[in-house]
């Protein structure tokens, strides 16, 4: 075992535990007692894991922690909490005695102040070198071509101290100076009284302009102490930071393709595996208070996995290894998934400090997505129900009419709910002289099933049955301005007057039969026109009875698809009028906003993107030129359109390809939306090009909307794997979006939004067609899909 630190003793400990024959032995180059950092975190969960790998860990551990239920945050003089958190604190140092003292107990070697031989080790025939020696681990520096590790130095600078001040609570607190905005994570770790003065940890963060205006870039570790005790004496009180080894560092997410490698593997290894542990395989930010957690859940998994190969024999610890990264990998990377939100969240504080306090608490919360809005409710009900409360207050100004009366408008007797609010879901929103009933949508999704461009019975049932299922805002699929305009054969449109009837039929029963209001969204398929149907080849282009494609610059979507011409002057101008003949259209067929698409590679995609427009007249280059003939439509059609309607505009935050749109683009471009006319940005990302290599994950475009939102300061609707109503209530709460588009989760249940108001109990009326349905309780589990994804 190279490394003693946390994961390596508890690793040691176990394997000894398991099989008192084998020889262990620790090579740690600090002294026993010689520790970085002042406490560790452990939640109640991890506690019981380390409990039921060795119960004596537990008890020694217990007696000398300091437990707390509360988080509190300090924000804009003041102060909320929120309890139910369950979380304890240990002084490392401590908990580095307790195992050593296991490790002695059972019978392993360690060896202090020591260097690890590996070069003895492997020629001596150890069975298995374990690294467990930290982020700079020498283990996996030895094998980096196997282990193919990947470090990303996050920006924020944080500095660890320490200090004797107590905190009751784990405590967030915001402090701005001249300097800047500066973050506090701060929780006591040991107990006071009985003549102890208890012990605290004490980290600060900033940015790096702060950092360096502070001047903390030049500081010795005694003036950092200083200053920042200075900056935080009404904090501190009569207490003062001690440091430890305390200097300012950078975050390092470490990854490693592999976690283990076998003698063949690991060519100067000879018979000798070799895995990676805790720190050494991964990190996870410190907000999220799991780098010693999952270290010691490594050893427990590590040591479960070898307890099938007492023999030692090398096929039965490979398969050991294996099983190990296997049970293993996924929590971590979803843990890792989870720390990568809460520390984007603090490198982006500043973004939020217009928050009303009870929002920004919210926000912080449940930033990492692991705690969501129903289970925070379960940990602390009186304090989402304070935000609940929030959200409706805000909800009854923001869209002009009060929660009473918008319950009624859509059946539900006000108070009968037993809540002191409704669930953030289904409060109105406004959108000029649009009030929607309710924060869901259904995204714009290609049905490939029009004639010529004719809705039909398909469309109808589509749309009409996910209105009857209680969306507030059904999006019409993009829906072509010319016949070239079209993605494929079977796309629809609204350039001829059969189409107005088509849609007209189809708006007019939505807004018969329900309380939702429809959108429709124009667009045109630019060089990701005339190709297949979906299902036959996605973005493949037909082989036959095609049309000519045109796009920002003669650039093919595939190196076997058609070359698209460049648009010229006349083909904008043609364009503009396509688009104000199919917004007058709309309007003739009753739709309550029209929505541009300007997303995912289409032809006004294709304008903003650098990737895609390689023009050198005025309509490419800069930023300026791009956005110009984007621009130069949205202002046609908010011409056109009624001043009383909304217009939005879905657009790609973010191209997933070097040299592509970047967030900071999108920002910029959705301020000039704004400008233009726009009423609200649906915030989608990518299919701009194919090589893209995009980020997947639980809300993976939400961070974008969250952005725009607060740096454009537009309204956004969120989209991308939104499934649960808990992503819905958590987005909607913490200020990410105002409004929420689902798409899949809308294809597998039409229902979706009447069966969250069932989950969460909230009485929302069927149609009257349907009115049997208000006593009827479902036996079957179908409302469990709506429950709690907290998990990532």
């Amino acid at each position: 075992m190279v490394g003693g630190g946390p994961g390596g003793l508890f690793a040691a400990l176990l394997l000894k535990k398991d099989d008192s024959r084998r020889r262990i032995r620790v090579w740690e180059r600090n002294r026993s007692d010689d520790t970085y950092g002042f406490g560790v975190v452990f939640s109640d969960a991890t506690l019981d894991d380390v409990g039921d790998a060795d119960p004596a860990l537990l008890r020694s551990i217990e007696e000398r922690f300091h437990h707390w239920d509360d988080i509190r945050i300090d924000y804009r003089g003041e102060s909320l909490e929120s309890t139910g958190h369950g979380f304890a604190g240990l002084g490392r140092r401590e908990l580095l005695m307790l195992l050593q003292q296991r490790c002695h107990e059972e019978g392993v070697e360690v060896c202090f102040e020591t260097e690890a031989p590996q070069e003895a080790l492997l020629s001596g025939g150890a069975d298995l070198l374990i690294g467990a020696d930290g982020v700079s681990s020498t283990v996996r520096r030895r094998w980096e071509k196997a282990f193919q590790p990947s470090v990303d130095i996050r920006p924020n600078r944080f500095v660890w101290m320490g200090t004797t001040r107590p905190f009751p609570a784990f405590t967030f607190r915001f402090r701005q100076d001249p300097h800047g905005l500066w973050r506090v994570h701060a929780y006591q770790y040991a107990a006071y009284g009985n003549g102890s003065p208890g012990r605290s940890t004490f980290i600060v963060e900033a940015t790096e302009d702060t950092w360096r205006s502070a001047g903390m870039d030049q500081a010795s570790e005694r003036e950092t102490a200083d200053f920042l005790s200075g900056l935080f004496a009404d904090m501190l009180g009569d207490h003062r930071l001690v440091s430890n080894k305390s200097v300012w560092r950078q975050f390092p997410t470490v990854r490693n393709a592999r976690w283990w490698l076998g003698p063949a593997e690991a060519a100067d290894a000879r018979s000798t595996s070799v895995v990676l542990l805790g720190d050494a395989a991964h990190t996870a930010h410190f907000s999220v208070g799991s780098g010693t957690r999952l270290a010691m859940m490594d050893a427990i998994s590590l040591a479960r996995s070898l307890a099938r190969c007492r023999g030692g024999q090398q096929p039965e610890i490979g398969a050991a290894l294996a099983a190990y990264e296997a049970e293993r990998r996924p929590p971590v990377e979803s843990l890792q998934r989870a720390a990568q939100a809460s520390l984007q969240w603090f490198e982006d504080t500043e973004r939020y400090m217009q928050l009303e306090p009870v929002q920004f608490a919210f926000a912080l919360l449940t930033r990492s997505l692991r705690i969501s809005h129903e289970n925070l409710r379960e940990r602390d009900p009186a304090f989402v129900d304070q935000v609940d409360r929030w959200v409706a207050d805000k909800a009854e100004t923001q869209a002009g009419v009060s929660i009473r009366k918008n319950e009624r408008s859509i059946g539900v007797t006000p108070g009968s709910s037993g809540r002191t609010a409704p669930p953030p879901l289904f409060t109105p929103f406004r959108l000029r002289e649009l009030v929607l009933p309710n924060r869901v949508g259904v995204s714009a999704m290609c049905q490939y099933s029009a004639r010529d461009g004719t809705p039909d019975d398909w469309h109808l049932v589509n749309l009409g049955s996910r209105a009857v299922g209680g969306a507030g805002l059904l999006m019409a699929e993009m829906t072509a301005v010319s016949r070239e305009g079209r993605i494929s054969p079977g796309c629809a449109g609204i350039y001829r007057p059969a189409h107005v009837d088509g849609w007209r039929r189809l708006v007019d029963f939505v807004h018969k039969h329900s309380a939702a209001r429809i959108g429709i969204q124009l667009g045109h398929a630019g060089r990701k026109g005339s190709t297949m149907l979906d299902w036959e080849g996605s973005n493949e282009p037909l082989p036959g009875g095609g049309w000519p494609v045109v796009s920002a610059s003669p650039i093919p979507f595939f190196e076997h698809s058609p070359v698209p011409a460049e648009l010229d002057q006349a083909g904008m101008d043609q364009m503009t009028r396509e688009y104000e003949r199919a917004t007058g259209m709309a309007l003739e067929a009753g739709f309550d906003l029209v929505e541009l698409h300007m997303a995912h590679g289409y032809l006004l995609a294709s304008f903003l993107s650098p990737l895609t427009n390689q023009r050198t007249d005025r309509f490419g280059g800069s930023l300026e030129g791009r956005l110009r003939f984007p621009l130069r439509i949205l202002r046609t059609v908010r011409g056109v359109w009624p001043d009383e309607k909304p217009v939005s505009v879905r657009l790609s935050a973010v191209d997933w390809w070097p040299g592509g749109t970047t967030p900071s683009d999108a920002v910029a471009i959705a301020r000039a939306l704004k400008d233009a006319g726009c009423d609200i940005v649906d915030v989608s990302a990518g299919q701009t090009v194919p090589q893209q290599q995009p980020v997947y994950g639980r809300q993976f475009q939400t961070p974008f909307s969250d952005r725009i939102r607060h740096e454009a300061g537009i309204a956004t609707m969120a989209v991308g794997n939104i499934s649960s109503f808990e992503d819905v209530n958590g987005i909607i709460a913490a200020g990410r979006a105002d409004l929420c588009l689902l798409a899949r989760a809308h294809l597998w249940d039409p229902y979706w939004t009447r069966h969250a108001a069932h989950a969460l109990g909230y009485p929302l009326p069927w149609p009257a067609q349907y009115s049997t349905l208000n006593e009827y309780t479902p036996r079957f589990g179908g409302a469990a899909a709506f429950g709690p994804e907290t998990t990532e």
